[in-house]
């Protein structure tokens, strides 16, 4: 099954509508900071993914940024301060 390593932000006025998208993001991936996810998606759950995001928020005011991390990019992701790395499913990352 083929996966995306994805780091997804967002900016969200609505309180109510930003608690509800980051509920449905961890569905997804694993919270990294307060408006970042992170992780690895199936392509199969992609569309839906994208779907459920515009579902929750408003399209005319709320921003939601979706990133595909390549294996390079991944590997030279760096880390400063209390933040978590997400894991490969090749290596091993201690902290």
């Amino acid at each position: 099954m083929a996966r995306r390593h994805m780091v997804v932000s967002y900016d969200v006025c609505n309180d109510r509508a930003r608690a509800r998208l980051a509920r449905f993001l961890a569905g997804y991936a694993d919270r990294v900071q307060k408006s970042v996810f992170e992780g690895k998606v199936p392509e199969r759950r992609l569309e839906g993914l994208r779907g459920g995001i515009q579902r929750i928020i408003d399209l005319e005011e709320d921003s939601v940024r979706l990133y595909t991390l390549c294996p390079r990019c991944q590997s030279a992701t760096e880390v400063i301060g209390t933040g978590v790395y997400i894991e490969g499913e090749e290596r091993d990352v201690v902290v």
